[in-house]
């Protein structure tokens, strides 16, 4: 796939090349089977599946072992009764506030139909089960587990135009959401808008903390305090700003429309009690039972992890404050060593367990799994990321002097490795500086290396095998010559296609969590190093270009799907606000001082007084969390303006439909002549009617005492002259 410095390079016939996709709508990588009966009737099955739904199908070659079938909508009048349909499905659920013009040509006038929204359709065209109107092709599932891959391609000339602008510019307006929202869905513009919000956010904790790094030092409790009531303003904001984007995008409670997960389990079937329909059900009692395993296993990775983390940091400290022997240099690696090369392994061992566990749980909808797996990656990446500073904060620091009896084990394994009897020590020492130095690698070191392992090193990766590949394919076609050559006009596009087919695909929840669990460092421990906001503030400006970077050129083009929040790492941000109140008030607590800790004496940790300002920091916590949502509640959104305005033009609509439009006029009330003279003919005629009928009942005869407002008022005068006063 070419970058856009090679695209903006480019002669002037293939810049056009590049930029036309031919009207394809989606590619579908088909790996050919080794009988080749059986591929040729998978793929035939799969082009009739393809036809049957409406959707028009091309077949090109990929690689030696591959087909490329691309997919577009046969039909554009098709493809608009299928948008319309779900708009209107959409004001069902009360996603729209008013339901669709019932003109369609109207309807999609005045709202145009957006490249995301076509992409979808189509995508759940190939993908929702036939009873639902797809074509039910599910990708390595089943009678489809020669179909790879779906995905759309990308918009070169737009991508191109995007990381040109992106560059040049320090903050994101509405205007670059919208288009990203446009183009890759709602649930990619909400992790950016996200992003942007929370980099906008960090600029006044990096400016305090720079000046608290200046002026108060490390381990403020004003740096600290400040701090948490950042976090709890930030937390509640984007709580109120994600409902100003979902109203902004019509995306308001598109959580409840749910696409059915393929790999559902069901156990038996009975009629909805309101629809009628055949519903597929898996006892929940059975899930419950699956779901209780969550304790046992996040038990297991706090203690796999956590004996990891143990064991590389009674070496760590060992070898540095300790060992005084040969080699002392290489051997500090040691640590570092055995975590880069353990960690990843244990990390994919229990992230798969979290998979199985969750397939296991057995939920009907995309959107339970996948939330129920985010919630397992969390518990693994809070172990990961905070346990060493967990350690040295509240283990090393607190009770360092009671680990040297065991450093013992560690001389002895070494004199046994050496043959020696003795091997050269040093008197062991706490050293105030760890901590520090952990948070500075962490918001530094970590930052950059991270960067790296995302976008450096794939793409060189990319590179390095694209020559190779290239010299290969170069090797073969000389040997054998090339069996189905691509035709001229389609060359460049075509390699460009098996380019992206060979592409990373795109996971929103892998930035997601980066950014969660930075926002986990900032508020846990930036006391300890007043500058943290800071590194991330500017980490986070390189990021945000990064990311679209890594959308535009490392990944697949995204499925855009909506959605009407950042899901369950809202959560995780609550939880990390609250948890940051309490470890950050008890490292100021332990480290503020002189003294700066209790210097590896547990004796000179003062429980009763740390157990209290614990518990004073979460009541203080919860207190201004109270305060900041209302208010913020208070403040009136333009999103919820927007929403009232819709409900309220839905509203007079209905009216004006049922009533007609005379109905939405106020009612002008007579005027006091008028109503006397209608009301006094209309009793005389009453009275007249009633004598010669022979009288009426006492109420008609209760309404004809006084004949009008001006006896009214006469009998009112009569009545107020005659009565007693009641005051002096």
């Amino acid at each position: 796939m070419s970058s856009p410095e090679e695209l903006s390079t480019a002669h002037g016939t293939d810049l056009a090349e590049l930029k036309t996709n031919m009207n394809v709508d989606y590619v579908i990588q088909y790996t050919i089977p080794t009988d080749k009966a059986e591929a040729e009737a998978g793929c035939i099955q799969l082009i009739e599946a393809l036809t049957k739904v409406g959707l028009a199908s091309k077949v090109r070659h990929g690689d030696e072992s591959s087909l490329l079938v691309f997919v577009k909508v046969a039909s554009n009048q098709y493809l608009a009764s299928q948008i319309y349909r779900e708009r209107v499905q959409d004001w069902l659920y009360g996603v729209r506030a008013s339901s669709p013009e019932k003109d369609i040509a109207k309807a999609f006038e005045n709202e145009p139909v957006t490249e995301a929204e076509r992409l979808r359709l189509v995508y759940l065209l190939i993908t929702k089960p036939k009873n639902d109107g797809g074509a039910g092709i599910t990708p390595n599932v089943g009678r489809w587990k020669d179909v790879t891959a779906i995905f759309p391609l990308h918009d070169q000339a737009f991508n191109n135009a995007w990381i040109k602008s992106w560059g040049t510019k320090y903050f994101l307006d509405e205007q670059d959401l919208d288009q990203l929202r446009n183009k890759f869905g709602e649930s990619v513009a909400f992790y950016f808008a996200f992003l942007q919000s929370y980099f906008a956010f960090q600029i006044f904790p990096a400016a305090f903390g720079f000046a608290a790094w200046l002026i108060l030092g490390r381990y403020s409790w004003l740096y600290a305090f400040v701090n948490s009531l950042w976090s709890v303003v930030f937390f509640e904001w984007w709580k109120q700003k994600e409902v100003d984007l979902v109203v902004q995008w019509g995306v308001r409670n598109v959580s409840r429309i749910q696409h059915a997960r393929t790999k559902f389990r069901w156990e038996h079937e009975s009629p909805d009690p309101v629809t009628g329909e055949l519903v597929k059900h898996y006892p929940p009692t059975k899930r419950l039972q699956t779901q209780l395993l969550q304790v046992p296993f996040a038990l297991s990775c706090a203690l796999i992890l956590g004996a990891l983390y143990i064991f590389c940091f009674g070496i760590e400290i060992f070898i540095t404050q300790v060992y005084d022997g040969p080699f002392k240099s290489y051997l500090a690696f040691t640590p570092t060593v055995i975590l880069s090369s353990i960690l990843p392994i244990l990390s994919t061992i229990l992230t798969k367990f979290a998979e199985v566990l969750t397939d296991r749980e057995n939920y009907q909808t995309n959107d339970a799994h996948s939330a129920a797996l985010i919630r397992k990656i969390f518990i693994i990446n809070f172990i990961t990321s905070y346990t060493p500073l967990f350690l040295s904060a509240f283990v090393y620091m607190p009770f360092g002097n009671l680990m040297v009896p065991y450093f013992h084990l560690f001389t002895t394994t070494a004199g046994s490795y050496y043959g020696e009897k003795s091997i050269a020590t040093q008197e062991f020492r706490i050293n105030p500086d760890r901590l520090r130095s952990q948070m500075v690698y962490f918001a530094v070191t970590a930052q950059v290396v991270n960067a790296a392992l995302e976008f450096v090193v794939p793409y060189v990766k990319r590179v390095v095998f694209k020559k190779v590949e290239e010299k290969t394919k170069a090797k073969r076609a000389n040997e054998q010559g090339q069996s189905v050559p691509d035709a001229p006009e389609e060359r460049k596009f075509l390699q460009r296609v098996r380019d992206e087919a060979k592409l990373d695909i795109y996971d929103v929840a892998v930035d997601y969590r980066e950014m969660v669990v930075q926002f986990g460092y900032l508020s846990l421990f930036s006391a300890i190093w007043p500058l943290t906001p800071l590194s991330f503030l500017i980490n986070n400006w390189i990021e945000l270009r990064s990311d679209a970077m890594k959308i535009a050129m490392s990944s697949r083009r995204p499925i855009p799907w909506r959605s009407d929040s950042i899901g369950p790492w809202l959560n995780a941000l609550g939880f990390l606000s609250w948890a940051g109140s309490l470890v950050s008030s008890a490292i100021v607590f332990l480290f503020s001082g002189e003294s700066e800790g209790p210097g590896g004496d547990p004796s000179n940790v003062h429980v009763v007084g740390l157990l209290l300002t614990v518990l004073f920091a979460e009541h203080l916590y919860l207190g201004v969390q109270f305060i900041v949502r209302y208010a913020l509640e208070q403040v009136d959104s333009p999103g919820l303006q927007k929403e009232r305005k819709e409900r309220f033009a839905m509203r007079r609509q209905l009216l004006e439909e049922t009533l007609g439009p005379d109905a939405m006029e106020a009612a002008t009330p007579p005027t006091p002549k008028s109503a006397e003279k209608i009301t006094l003919k209309a009793l005389e005629e009453e009275a007249r009617r009633l004598s010669t009928g022979g009288g009426g009942t006492p109420e008609q005869m209760f309404w004809l005492r006084q004949q009008g407002m001006e006896e009214s008022i006469q009998i009112a005068r009569k009545l107020i002259s005659g009565a007693k006063s009641t005051k002096s």
